[in-house]
C-alpha cells in the first residue's frame, strides 16, 4: 500500500458521495482540497467539526479550496447529517475503509473499557498539483478549521 506522506503526490481514489454523485480525486486537479476524516455521522465532535468547515466555507471557496468530509458512514447517513446541518460541501461514505486505510486513519480505540477500531479525527490538505501539503492527527475540533483554513492561505 501507498504510503500517504507531506510533499508527495496523493495517490488516486473515488468514492460514493453525497447529491448522487461519485467523487474521484484527480478529478479535483487544480484545485486546493481539504479532506478531513472523522469518526461518525451525529455525534457531537463530528458535528461541531462539520459545522465549522460549513462556517468557513465562504472562506475556503475564495481560496478555489474544495472540502470533503469522509468517515465509514453509509449515504443515506451522510445524507440526512449534511440536510440536517446544511453543509454545503459533500460527505464520501467509505464504508470498506479503503481511504481510510489509504491515510492510515483507521486505530484501535478504547471507549468505556472496550476496544474497538475506528477513525481516528484526521484532516489533510492537497494542492492544486495533487501535493499532500500537510497532515493533522488526532485532531482536537476547537480551532482546528482556523489552522486549516490559515495553511490553504499560505498555498497562495
Amino acid at each position: 500500500m501507498t504510503e500517504i506522506r507531506v510533499g508527495r503526490p496523493v495517490p488516486d481514489f473515488e468514492l460514493p458521495a453525497t447529491g448522487d454523485r461519485t467523487i474521484r480525486l484527480s478529478e479535483l486537479r487544480g484545485r486546493n482540497v481539504v479532506l478531513y476524516f472523522y469518526p461518525k455521522d451525529n455525534t457531537p465532535g463530528c458535528t461541531a467539526e462539520g459545522q465549522d468547515f460549513r462556517d468557513r466555507h465562504g472562506a475556503f471557496t475564495a481560496l478555489d479550496t474544495v472540502i470533503l468530509g469522509v468517515s465509514r458512514d453509509g449515504l443515506r447517513a451522510h445524507e440526512n447529517f449534511k440536510a440536517r446541518h446544511a453543509f454545503p460541501f459533500e460527505l464520501l461514505s467509505d464504508k470498506d475503509e479503503t481511504v481510510c486505510r489509504l491515510f492510515d486513519v483507521i486505530r484501535k480505540k478504547k471507549m468505556y473499557g472496550r476496544e474497538s477500531w475506528g477513525v481516528e479525527r484526521s484532516t489533510f490538505l492537497i494542492d492544486r498539483e495533487g501535493i499532500l501539503h500537510r497532515e493533522w492527527r488526532k485532531v482536537r475540533v476547537k480551532g482546528h478549521v482556523d489552522e486549516v483554513l490559515e495553511a490553504t492561505r499560505e498555498l497562495d
